[in-house]
């Protein structure tokens, strides 16, 4: 009798996200769900080639960042006060689509808001993520003085197949906080 592959036998292992990448004085925080195997891979955010991601957010924010290495895309997002992060630290999941992800463990996003006192916008990039908005505003709200507005926008991945100037005119809109007075 023929054994069964790996794939089909042994259950998916758990993979653990990346660390956040911020600084206190970052205004808008975007949250995706969980990073790709590329992106696992690689250890950087958006790291699959065709993750719309850094194309959306150099556009928005005037930035040549497909230029940059990641290092340096990652400095010039936080020169415009913008962090990354996922909502769940580590999941259970067999394949790169957000539908694959069970068992997820949440990040622990109220240490992260406790060190952006200027926070004041959660972007979602996505449904799964947007879905844990309602809860992660609450949180926001109860560890600021105020509460940040949520965005919930069109995926950056490949796989939600709107077109690039629909995703666009959303994630510009969303990422477009007025600079504080510098006076």
């Amino acid at each position: 009798m023929p054994r069964p592959s790996p794939s089909t036998s042994s259950p998916a292992s758990r993979l653990v996200g990346l660390s956040p990448v911020y600084r206190q004085e970052c205004r808008i925080l975007i949250l995706g769900s969980f990073p790709s195997p590329a992106s696992l891979a690689a250890r950087q955010y958006y790291g699959h080639a065709k993750n719309q991601f850094w194309r959306l957010l150099a556009d928005s924010i005037h930035e040549p960042l497909l230029e940059l290495d990641y290092q340096e895309r990652i400095e010039r997002t936080l020169a415009h006060q913008i962090g990354i992060w996922d909502v769940y630290k580590s999941c259970v999941r067999p394949g790169a689509l957000d539908a694959d992800i069970r068992a997820g463990t949440m990040n622990d996003l109220a240490a992260l808001f406790a060190h952006m006192p200027h926070l004041e916008r959660l972007c979602f990039n996505g449904q799964t993520a947007g879905k844990h908005a309602p809860r992660l505003l609450s949180l926001a709200a109860s560890m600021l003085a105020r509460t940040p507005e949520t965005r919930i926008l069109p995926s950056s991945s490949p796989a939600y197949t709107i077109s690039f100037a629909h995703k666009l005119e959303r994630w510009q809109e969303a990422l477009t906080i007025a600079k504080p007075d510098m006076r």
